[in-house]
């Protein structure tokens, strides 16, 4: 019977040890990125002025000299070689959302030989095809060529296998008529969007020594680890990533013990492993730590450049999925792989920064410089508010929509968080009033051996899903298994068309007054403030009068994923991603057409493992349950007994029976309607509407039998084994 396996997978689990993987002990510091090309690898590799002008073109972003590519296709070959590499491969982001790779041998034949061999053009591009990837109708199934182009912004890197070594080579792909059909391009035109809008406010303002601004990225990845036995019990986690099915557990997170406790020994081991790859990948681990819900963990990493970010984001999911299945674990990503607790998100710390170090949402020391820092941080504010329907369709996905809202996650209305001390500060500017300034304010520990501690200009609020910290935003909204290139790419380009919004106001200003940069920029400011206000919201972001609020402030509400994609194609986003040469109406289009089929595509499969799963394993265990019942009934009855409450269970059990059959015959019937729908919105409106609330019901009288049939008989790992046996 089913439940023999889930038993012996749980004595499996109890003899589990914490797996030792680790022989190299050295301190970080004196591994990092030894598996990447970097500079330091290049400068040893290279001649002194090939390796400079290397170095120029990782900085800038610029494209490589041709005339130097091959001396540093043959530094890369003969560097990866050495670490015991045999095959090459350009490593790329299609619009499925993961990172796709096509390897390649270094081998070739010469003079009637074998020898290794990587030429400038095996660098710098390759051909992968092109049909099979999911383009939004910007390619035929028939036209087969696509491009990918080496991005020296991010060192290529080595991918380690138990039997050798991949060199991976981070690039961007694009169609034979040079469209995007992957998520990094977009976020590499948008940084260059924002470089440019954000150095003509500096240079406005006298900043004229700043060369480059770049935009930083800081991504926080929660993710959920179970054992691998159990996982694989169940067809939803194995297939879907999620449990469409679940009674709760008698205990969730509401003794808030899991959080920042002591991590357990196994799962501990499993982190470590991943570290040691991933800070010889160059990739900046800082930390590591339970969350709030059982069996859920975060591990944080320092700022990089977006696009470096990106990458390194995409390699932390694989290596994590790679790492956890060597120590007998499942790694989730999805959203919400529980009902009932916390799921899972990817908190994407954002900011901007100059050549010079600084960063422009840090707030300064002189009045130039809060004037500085204040049109930043109100330039971002001004792309919520005008994008806030754009920032949401970044985000929205079949796994986020079960997220957002729901315990700690945001809500899908898109507002910023800024705190008291700096609302009050905005308000001061607008209305001319004088408040408290409270930036230097203490909060005393009230511990005679402590000394008092700093205040942040800001509280946190967890509930924001684009709340000011300190000195960046943190885009909360982002979801756990997404690439975090396109909310990025859209961050960036909304922030760049208000700072370019902004210098032109201050140079009208100037103009029409004869005022200084500096005043003509304090006379816009308060302006500034009163437009975007509606964005600004410090309260309780789950409240039902925020909602009711949000509605009157003209803010986009958008519950689910096909409603929010539509913002993709509306005439502002269009003007916004054209007008800076991020993204062309078409590309647009095809990336709502993707998302929109992935959405009911996904939702589909869950559909059909919810049948499977009920029809094959729930329905057979509550029936023979019900056979029991009845046999010990009638029994009882033939001994003159009441049996009140057996009855009362027979009935319970019959009756869940019933409505699970009835709900599992609907979704059938959704399911065939939604195949005849009409164009993607359609289908995925209905999809939506029509077959989400029938798999709910078929769920919920599941998760009743679950609470009702004998557990020797129940063939799925149930949460209480899935969350709490590690």
């Amino acid at each position: 019977m089913p439940s023999i396996a889930r038993f012996k997978a749980l004595a499996a689990i109890s003899a589990r040890q914490p797996r030792t993987t680790i022989e190299d002990r050295r301190p970080y510091s004196r591994r990092y990125a030894e598996q990447t090309f970097s500079l330091a690898e290049a400068q040893k590799r290279l001649p002194r002025a090939v390796f400079e002008a290397f170095r120029e073109t990782c900085r800038s972003g610029h494209p490589l000299d041709p005339a130097i590519a091959p001396m540093v296709a043959h530094g890369m070959k003969e560097w990866a070689i050495d670490e015991g590499a045999t095959h090459f491969s350009h490593w790329f982001q299609p619009l499925t959302g993961i990172t796709a790779e096509k390897h390649e041998s270094f081998l070739t034949f010469e003079d009637g030989g074998v020898i290794e061999r990587f030429d400038a053009r095996e660098l710098v591009q390759s051909e992968p095809d092109a049909s099979s990837f999911p383009s939004g109708g910007l390619r035929n199934t028939f036209e087969a060529r696509g491009y990918t182009a080496w991005d020296p912004g991010t060192p290529a890197f080595l991918v380690a296998n138990p039997n050798g070594k991949t060199l991976s080579i981070p690039s961007v792909y694009l169609s034979y008529t040079g469209q995007t059909l992957d998520e990094k391009t977009p976020l590499l035109r948008s940084n260059e969007a924002i470089n440019r809008a954000a150095r003509r406010l500096l240079h406005l303002l006298g900043r004229t020594e700043v060369k480059r601004v770049v935009c930083t990225v800081g991504a926080e990845q929660e993710f959920f680890l179970v054992d691998r036995a159990l996982f694989d019990l169940r067809p939803d986690l194995v297939t879907c990533g999620r449990t469409v099915f679940g009674a709760p557990a008698p205990k969730g997170q509401e003794l808030e013990d899991q959080y920042f406790g002591s991590i357990k020994e196994r799962i501990l081991a499993m982190l470590v492993d991943a570290e040691h790859q991933l800070v010889a990948l160059g990739i900046p681990v800082k930390t590591r730590h339970n969350e709030v819900a059982p069996a859920q963990y975060e591990c944080a990493f320092l700022y990089e450049v977006a696009n470096v970010a990106a990458d390194h984001n995409q390699i932390i999911l694989e290596s994590l999925r790679r790492t956890a299945a060597r120590h007998d674990l499942a790694f989730l990503s999805h959203e919400k792989p529980f009902r009932g607790i916390n799921g899972s998100g990817k908190h994407n710390n954002w900011s901007m920064a100059t050549d010079q170090g600084e960063n422009l949402l840090e707030p300064g020391r002189s009045p130039s410089a809060n004037l500085q820092f204040l049109l930043f941080l109100l330039a971002t504010v001004s792309a919520v508010h005008h994008h806030g329907g754009m920032l949401r369709a970044s985000v929205a996905s079949a796994g986020n929509d079960h997220r957002l809202g729901a315990n700690e996650a945001p809500p899908a209305i898109m507002s910023v968080f800024l705190g008291e001390d700096l609302m009050a500060l905005l308000d001061q500017i607008e209305t001319g009033e004088d408040t408290p300034d409270q930036r230097h304010s203490t909060i005393e520990s009230g511990v005679s051996n402590l000394p008092a501690i700093a205040r942040d200009t800001t509280d946190r609020n967890r509930t924001s899903p684009f709340a000011f910290t300190g000195n960046k935003f943190e885009f909360r909204a982002v979801g756990a298994s997404a690439s975090i290139s396109f909310p990025n790419c859209v961050v960036n380009t909304a922030v760049a068309q208000s700072l370019d919004r902004i210098s032109d106001r201050i140079e009208r200003a100037m103009q029409a007054n004869g005022l200084t940069p500096m005043q003509a920029a304090t006379q816009v400011l308060p302006e500034l403030i009163t437009e975007c206000r509606p964005a600004l919201f410090n309260g309780d972001n789950y409240s039902a009068a925020w909602h009711e609020e949000a509605v009157r402030r003209g803010l986009a509400l958008d519950p689910n994923t096909p409603q929010a994609l539509r913002h993709l194609v509306s005439p502002g986003t269009r003007e916004l991603f054209e007008s800076y040469r991020v993204l062309s109406g078409a590309e647009l289009e095809s990336r709502q057409r993707v998302r929109l089929e992935d959405y009911c595509l996904r939702i589909l499969i869950e559909a059909r493992i919810s049948l499977e799963m009920a029809r094959t394993g729930v329905i057979p265990a509550g029936v023979t349950y019900l056979q029991q019942l009845a046999e010990t009934a009638h029994q009882v009855g033939r001994a003159g007994m009441q049996a009140k409450h057996l009855r009362e269970l027979t009935g319970a059990v019959a009756g869940a029976l019933e409505r699970t059959q009835e709900a599992l015959a609907d979704l059938e019937r959704e399911i065939e309607q939604t195949q005849s729908q009409g164009d993607q919105q359609i289908r995925a409106d209905w999809t939506s509407s029509r077959v989400i609330p029938v798999m709910e019901r078929l769920r919920q009288g599941v998760d009743t039998l679950e609470t009702l049939v004998d557990d020797d008989l129940w063939p799925y790992p149930k949460y209480r084994e899935l969350l709490f046996c590690v």
